[in-house]
């Protein structure tokens, strides 16, 4: 099963509107189409930010973003990341690095293509959410 990881912006985006973000998350990662790899860190990244008070202007956006945190807390395979890695320029998303490093992800997405400046880490590819939902994500 192919492991995916998920930057923060794809999870805001998915809860904003129905796009592609939207897909990978209803369509792939809460029904379990992909193993999601989370650390402890991403998650207090996600909890974080979905509970910024800009966001309540969206429909409905607390109560969906504690849905899909409940159930990303069931179904995500959790690591402990152990090593400290510096090779983006926004220091705070070296932490979905240091995941990939150690759950040897096969995917990162993310829409943050001014930080992600780099396509591959290690054994992870880091794609947006539109080329890995065109070339990679699971089709039934």
């Amino acid at each position: 099963m192919q492991k995916l990881i998920l930057d923060t912006n794809v999870i805001v985006s998915a809860l904003i509107s129905s796009s592609i973000p939207s897909k990978i998350l209803y369509e792939l990662v809460l029904t379990e189409k992909v193993e999601i790899c989370l650390s402890e860190e991403v998650l207090v990244e996600y909890l974080e930010v979905l509970n910024r008070e800009k966001f309540s202007k969206f429909t409905n956006f607390k109560t969906k973003a504690e849905v899909v945190l409940n159930r990303l807390r069931e179904i995500a395979t959790f690591y402990q990341t152990d090593r400290k890695i510096e090779v983006l320029t926004d220091t705070s998303d070296n932490k979905f690095l240091e995941l990939a490093a150690v759950s040897a992800a096969d995917y990162l997405t993310t829409g943050n293509t001014l930080d992600f400046t780099i396509t591959e880490f290690e054994y992870t590819k880091i794609l947006t959410p539109r080329e890995y939902w065109d070339n990679y994500a699971p089709k039934e």
